[in-house]
């Protein structure tokens, strides 16, 4: 347990930031999975759709830090090249 005063405002700091970053992190998880179900359907117009709708949401949790950058660059790396898959 934290002993002092600024260590004590660090872990309340630190528990707003985690309930905070869930939430996202966790709304970030469902575009994802929208766009993979998309893709596993076999719909690849329904599939762009849907990545095009996702790929601001994970960059804006990336510049948040929730995500870091290059996590977020290779899933929407990831998800595009598996959506160009299908028009093939």
């Amino acid at each position: 347990m934290a002993n002092s005063k600024q260590a004590r405002k660090r872990a309340r700091q630190a528990e707003n930031r985690r309930v905070l970053k869930s939430g996202q992190r966790s709304m970030v998880r469902t575009y994802i999975k929208r766009v993979v179900k998309a893709i596993s359907t076999g719909d690849h117009a329904k599939a762009m759709e849907e990545f095009k709708a996702a790929q601001p949401v994970i960059d804006r949790i990336a510049d948040k830090d929730v995500l870091s950058k290059k996590k977020a660059a290779r899933l929407k790396s990831r998800l595009n090249k598996r959506i160009k898959a299908l028009a093939a």
